[in-house]
């Protein structure tokens, strides 16, 4: 006779509730990631738990059933009650990162592969079309050359250093690209972010800004829950990422050339550096080879120029002090910003970056 489960939604504000899952998860060798809003989850008729998943944004994770029941039937209608409660929400186009020997199951559920780390991870949604559809859409805006350049870009906020590496970028190629994370996981939103780098670098012709995609990979919504070490973690989003664009989104536009900053401050980002200067070019991506260009940093009194050092002057001493890192657009949108801030005016952040 077939077991009868109960589903239900489970929001953050259910203390006791999330506390169980939490534990649930903890059996099962996995954590909550913090950015999880909701889960669904299954009871028994004995009324405990033996199955759930979380809902992130657009990422489904934190996926976990008990071990003695898999196989049966569960794992299916626990990914239909998620997938169903997603779209209630509104959320059609739907991320999964999950350990590879996963793939069989969610793939019975729609989801189809994108990507993967070796045996650590692998990135799958659920459309076989949409990530083709889109790099249709990125062809579209293809330019003729011999050199184009590529850039992925947060810019929070876009300084001097920022435009000083379009600069280069446009120097050196015939065009350039140029994608705005758009990921709101930043201290300024990503429509903010957008216009400041539009109005930055206005003057420069050849060179067309792409708006945020989900396939460029956030480190906001990169798992933790079943990667449990930090480096692991940041490689894996890292070669996910950059497999992507490799392999998808540079061919849709002709891109040959990545153009990066040096990064003497955060090894973090250095990391990144190094595992593009492997992933770009590795045999193992069945995609042609980009080279990677990495421009010194502009620096301004002795110090490189960075988004970080203009957050932490602006916090300190106000936009007077970051004048000289940014642009004037950029410092006219924190000036307002820095008032809004310390003044609580119920005032839109943006003004005119072209006044």
């Amino acid at each position: 006779m077939n077991e009868e489960y109960i589903f239900c939604c489970v929001l953050k504000t259910e203390i006791m509730r999330w506390q169980q899952i939490a534990n649930f998860l903890q059996q099962n060798n996995l954590n909550i990631d913090t950015d999880i809003e909701q889960f669904i989850v299954a009871f028994d008729e004995q009324q405990q738990l033996v199955a759930c998943g979380g809902i992130a944004g657009r990422v489904l994770k934190c996926i976990a059933i008990e071990p003695h029941l898999r196989g049966q039937g569960l794992a299916l209608r626990l990914l239909t009650t998620l997938l169903n409660q997603a779209f209630s929400l509104h959320r059609y186009e739907l991320f999964i990162y999950t350990k590879p020997e996963n793939e069989a199951m969610f793939t019975e559920c729609g989801f189809h592969l994108l990507a993967r780390v070796d045996n650590q991870v692998i990135l799958l949604e659920n459309s076989a079309t949409r990530l083709k559809r889109y790099c249709q859409r990125l062809a579209q805006q293809r330019q003729a050359g011999r050199h184009i350049g590529g850039i992925v870009m947060n810019a929070n906020p876009f300084t001097l250093g920022h435009r000083y590496l379009v600069q280069q970028a446009c120097k050196e190629c015939d065009w350039v690209h140029l994608f705005v994370v758009q990921e709101n996981a930043s201290e300024f939103p990503y429509e903010d972010r957008l216009d400041l780098i539009k109005a930055g670098v206005a003057d420069l012709k050849n060179l067309t800004i792409h708006p945020g995609s989900d396939y460029l990979i956030s480190r906001a919504t990169f798992p933790s829950y079943f990667l449990k070490n930090q480096k692991i973690i940041n490689h894996c989003h890292m070669a996910l990422d950059l497999q992507l664009f490799r392999k998808d989104i540079a061919p849709a536009l002709g891109i040959n050339r990545r153009y990066v900053g040096t990064e003497p401050m955060c090894e973090v980002t250095a990391q990144y550096n190094r595992e593009m200067a492997y992933w770009l070019t590795t045999t193992a991506v069945r995609a042609p080879q980009i080279e990677l260009h990495e421009i010194e940093r502009r620096q301004q009194a002795a110090q490189p120029i960075s988004a970080c050092r203009v957050r932490d002057l602006l916090a300190k001493k106000g936009p007077e002090a970051v004048k000289a890192l940014v642009p004037e657009s950029t410092y006219r949108y924190l000036r307002q910003h820095y008032l809004w801030q310390h003044n609580a005016r119920s005032q839109p952040l943006v003004s005119s970056l072209a006044g």
